[in-house]
Parts: structure tokens; sequence; C-alpha cells
């Protein structure tokens, strides 16, 4: 796996995730009927927050996640590569990396949705150890929920 650096993401990241996010959902469109969600996010607004976290390998940015605490668990809103940077393993560091910031701050679990088109997701969160939870119907879209439950030391 390459050494990829994770890093809260700047202002100057903006335009990186913008494209990061169009190129990495723009292949659902056909399938959900629409833009995916993370294809309209205010990415400016989340990093003011401080919910995005980016990849960067060789000093070139590859990817994002968006997450924050929510209840009792982390959300895990998003997570895109860039394609060209596909199957390395990006995001699942990215991933776990959300996981970890979770179980450090006291967190018990990890949940995020994907939609039910997105089949590639339905199969890959189970094998990363995440249990759906519940399906909905909300903003338009078909929504699959999971959920991971973390180790929690102590």
């Amino acid at each position: 796996m390459p050494l990829i650096d994770i890093r809260a993401a700047l202002e100057t990241d903006v335009p990186d995730i913008q494209s990061c996010a169009r190129l990495a959902y723009s292949k659902y469109i056909s399938r959900i009927g629409r833009e995916p969600a993370p294809m309209h996010a205010d990415f400016a607004s989340l990093i003011d927050y401080g919910y995005i976290d980016v990849a960067i390998l060789d000093s070139h940015f590859v990817g994002y996640v968006v997450f924050y605490p929510e209840g009792d668990h982390f959300h895990l809103e998003n997570v895109a590569i860039l394609p060209e940077y596909g199957g390395l393993g990006i995001g699942k560091r990215l991933i776990d990396h959300v996981e970890r910031s979770a179980e450090e701050k006291g967190y018990e679990a990890v949940e995020l949705y994907t939609n039910e088109a997105m089949t590639e997701n339905l199969a890959m969160y189970p094998k990363l150890g995440y249990v759906r939870v519940e399906c909905r119907h909300e903003a338009g879209f078909n929504r699959v929920y999971f959920r991971k439950q973390l180790k929690l030391n102590g």
C-alpha cells in the first residue's frame, strides 16, 4: 500500500475536492437518475467546520473524506478517491482514519449511508465490518444505512 498522508483539508483544497467529487460520483448519475448528493456538497463550509480530511500521495491530492460526530457515533458522510488512484487502498485508509478518529474521541460506532444503486458500496462495506441497519427514502434518494461498532479501549 502506498504511503498516504492524511491531513485536515484547507480552504485551498476546495477545487481539488470538488473535482474529485465530480469525477468519483459521475459514474452513478445514470444509475440514480440524477447527480449524487456529494456532487453538490458545500465543501468550503465543511472545511470550516473541520469535517473534511484529505489524502495526499507524493504531495498530490488523491482523495478526501467527510466525517463528523453525531450522537453516540461518527457519521461518515462521503469518501471519494480520484478514479486514477482507485484500487490502491486509499479509500480503505480514509475509512480506517475515520474509525481511529472516532475511537480516539470515545465514540462507540461509525455510521454511514450509501445509495442503493451504488452496488459496489453495498458489497464493500460489509467486508469492512459494517452491518446494514436500515433503508430509507430521503432527499429524493434511496439510501442504505450501515453501522460499525468500534472496540473502545477501557
